[in-house]
């Protein structure tokens, strides 16, 4: 009896890692001071120096059910996307820019050109999101996943000057809302998705006029990775007043965690077109409206309030990014909390 008798094959983890050292070394920065391979990452502070309080900044997520989709399809080069997506978009709500960005994958077999597949997709975000990919895990558990099946989770790390965290305090009446467009479902609510719509692979190729595509590929469609849109509007010189990723408890459980007390936060609904995935995901599954909009982001990935002089500015650095975004309504006095109408 040996170790990979017992299901665990050392030599394959020892290949994903050779496999994977091409699309990690596209995120490099100078500032990771450590190769791939090591125990640890190692990630210089000082280029931050020049900020009265350096502050980290942090976020931890997953993909979730989605990765059902993905083993169904076989298609496992988008969801690390997702995973980097899930994180830096939470630190980019604090003000922060993601330094850098650690995943873990768990697998019942590990197929090493399936585990490379799987890193290419969290290069390619922590490309867009100017994340250093500076470490991870990959872990061969045979009897815990079956063997065609994975997990995937990440961590990342930002900093931001603490003059520039983003807290909701300075909220006031009159400032406006502005949506972010999502590229479609995101990485939530999955768990409903498959009560709704077939999990098989026949199901998940039918082409739909309505979607444009696939369900499976609309579906899939990675998480958007808000980090430079956010940026643009810092670099403009406007101020971010308040700030929401809207993730899983859609705009009823997070919109409230951007506003300070006193205050609420007003969204006119026929302010965008809701797009056609959410709209047959409703219509298949008689989902009520409101259970719609406390699971998922109804085609708005990223709520940003800011004062009424810097709309136009806001919008143009949004755009700028190659992002849709629209003015959705704005900030009232009164109880904590949203108000859809």
């Amino acid at each position: 009896m040996d170790y990979k008798k017992a299901g665990v094959d050392i030599e394959a983890g020892y290949k994903s890692v050779e496999l994977m050292k091409e699309h990690i070394k596209k995120t490099m920065r100078p500032e990771v001071l450590t190769n791939i391979g090591g125990f640890s990452g190692a990630f210089s502070m000082e280029k931050f120096k020049h900020m009265e309080k350096p502050t980290l900044v942090s976020g931890t997520d997953g993909v979730g059910t989605k990765l059902k989709l993905a083993f169904l399809l076989d298609r496992h080069n988008t969801v690390g996307i997702d995973c980097v997506a899930m994180c830096v978009n939470d630190i980019a709500c604090a003000g922060g820019e993601p330094l850098f960005f650690l995943d873990y994958i768990a697998c019942g077999k590990n197929y090493p050109e399936k585990i490379a597949e799987i890193v290419s997709g969290v290069a390619e975000g922590c490309v867009q999101s100017d994340a250093a990919l500076i470490g991870g895990e990959t872990a061969e558990m045979p009897g815990f996943y079956p063997e065609d099946e994975y997990d995937l989770a990440g961590f990342a790390v930002g900093v931001v000057d603490e003059k520039d965290l983003i807290t909701g305090k300075e909220l006031k009446a009159g400032d406006v809302l502005l949506g972010i467009a999502s590229s479609g479902v995101h990485s939530n609510g999955f768990s409903l998705v498959r009560k709704v719509f077939p999990m098989e692979k026949e199901a998940l190729e039918t082409y739909y006029d309505e979607l444009g595509t696939t369900l499976g590929e609309a579906l899939l469609a990675p998480t958007k990775i808000y980090v430079k849109a956010l940026r643009n509007i810092r670099e403009a010189g406007v101020v971010v007043k308040g700030c929401s990723h809207i993730t899983g408890g859609g705009f009823y459980e997070n919109v409230p965690r951007m506003l300070r007390d006193g205050v609420c936060a007003v969204i006119k609904k026929d302010s965008y077109e809701v797009p056609a995935i959410f709209r047959m995901l409703a219509a298949r599954g008689q989902i009520a409206e409101e259970m719609m909009y406390n699971t998922y982001n109804m085609g708005i990935g990223m709520v940003v309030a800011v004062a009424p002089e810097d709309v136009e500015a806001a919008k143009k650095a949004i755009e700028a990014a190659g992002e849709t975004v629209y003015e959705i309504g704005g900030i009232e006095d009164g109880e904590k909390g949203v108000v859809l109408c």
